[in-house]
């Protein structure tokens, strides 16, 4: 075993799926999840401090002598994280404040794109109530589209034809948040690409495509994503080409040259036109979730040594394999999700057994769940998903579904339908 001892701060689908990951490098002696959920609980020591208790985490840190962090969610990095344990001389995957704000605030996003010439969406400034109608009719041959300037949790975001629906929108956000964007609407297939970057290189993991909307035939309302399969082959071997030039390349450049360089993964949110074009929708700066938990089992390279190579700045030295497979998971979530989520209910079917990852094998990837006397409870909207790996995409939805179909939860609900625009198939 390795002599490191590693923290990685969240709670949710995305930080058991970075344990499991980091579990099975011989780099890592010790592993800990701030604050974790009953899967974390059974491969880490799961710590009970909020991940935006920026000082109580950093405390826990050099008290407990961790080696790195790897913070999962947005907005401890937002809250200067990764520059307070820079501060105190511990390695951090996840970007300083300044660069945090790329999904921090929509606006800035925008101008930094401007600014490096990576091709996204126009779009307005709202700030006042009387420049809403024209507004929408400058926007109004398609669906508007609308974003909040603030951390929303992958909710500040709407897409609607309806007029009213996007002005009481409008007004909400100009009277909470004191301006909001309108973007003009993008037509093609959304996928994602993450990127590991620090100031030396990036590497660029398999792209995904994610499920938003909570129910079969993309109906419903949005989610933070109710299941995702990768490799997405809507991203062709041109449209990478594209991405790379016209996206991340660009980006690097830029961001590799600030006083701390960006140390950490940039979730590139891509819309692919029919001519094959990319243009981005949003940047994230940190793993998606649930992309994380399909994208990291098909990284063959140890994830502790990709990760503190980037918290180094030594990433430049690594050749990332991958595995030549797929990976597909789907969300279980709670009853009421996503407007009110009923917590509580116990979670029935999920096995003792340590996780086996790898070609032809399934797996939980825990997310809004806790152990009550011994019981798994759902404690969130998206309670796990069911994720699997095979050498086909139709192999890997075959063993999610059959994996899926033997845990209960009273009320819980899943898409029958991931992967169903590649494989043209429910369940």
């Amino acid at each position: 075993m390795g002599a490191h001892k590693v923290l990685v701060v969240g709670g949710g689908g995305r930080e058991h799926s970075l344990c499991l990951a980091l579990t099975n490098s011989v780099m890592v002696a010790e592993l800990y999840c701030a604050p974790g959920n009953a899967g974390t609980a059974s491969i880490a020591n799961n710590v009970d401090i909020s991940p935006t208790d920026v000082e109580a985490v950093v405390e826990f840190c050099i008290d407990s002598n961790i080696d790195m962090v790897v913070v999962g969610p947005e907005a401890p990095l937002c809250k200067s994280l990764a520059d307070r344990l820079i501060q105190a001389n511990i390695a951090c995957f996840g970007p300083v404040a300044e660069l945090a704000e790329l999904e921090g605030s929509k606006l800035h996003a925008k101008q930094v794109m401007s600014e490096v010439g990576v091709p996204t969406a126009g779009f307005k400034i709202l700030n006042n109530a009387d420049q809403i109608d024209i507004a929408l009719d400058d926007f109004s041959e398609n669906p508007w589209v609308v974003k909040r300037d603030v951390l929303a949790g992958g909710k500040g975001v709407l897409v609607t034809k309806d007029r009213s629906e996007a002005k009481d929108f409008i007004t909400d956000a100009i009277n909470s948040d004191g301006k909001v964007l309108l973007e003009e609407f993008l037509p093609g297939q959304e996928a994602s690409m993450l990127v590991v970057m620090d100031g030396s290189g990036f590497v660029c993991l398999p792209p995904s495509q994610d499920h938003k909307r909570a129910f079969d035939g993309d109906l419903g309302p949005n989610t933070g994503g109710m299941g995702a399969y990768c490799p997405a082959p809507i991203v062709t071997k041109s449209v990478h080409e594209k991405v790379i030039s016209r996206i991340v390349r660009p980006m690097f450049e830029h961001l590799s040259k600030m006083t701390i360089p960006y140390r950490g993964v940039l979730y590139v949110g891509l819309m692919i036109t029919e001519s094959g074009d990319p243009n981005v929708v949003e940047f994230n700066v940190r793993f998606g979730d649930p992309e994380c938990q399909i994208t990291l089992p098909l990284i063959k390279t140890d994830l502790f040594t990709i990760l503190h190579s980037a918290s180094m700045d030594k990433l430049s030295s690594l050749d990332v394999e991958f595995h030549n497979a797929h990976a597909l998971t789907i969300v279980l979530a709670s009853e009421g999700y996503p407007y009110q989520p009923i917590k509580g209910r116990i979670v029935r079917g999920i096995s003792n057994e340590l996780a086996n990852i790898g070609l032809e094998c399934s797996w939980v990837n825990h997310a809004g769940t806790k152990l009550v006397e011994n019981k798994i409870i759902a404690n969130g909207g998206r309670v796990l998903s069911c994720s699997a790996m095979s050498k086909s995409l139709s192999g890997a939805a075959t063993l999610a579904y059959e994996l899926i179909e033997t845990i209960t939860l009273e009320g819980g609900h899943y898409r029958s339908d991931i992967g169903g625009q590649i494989l043209s198939v429910n369940r």
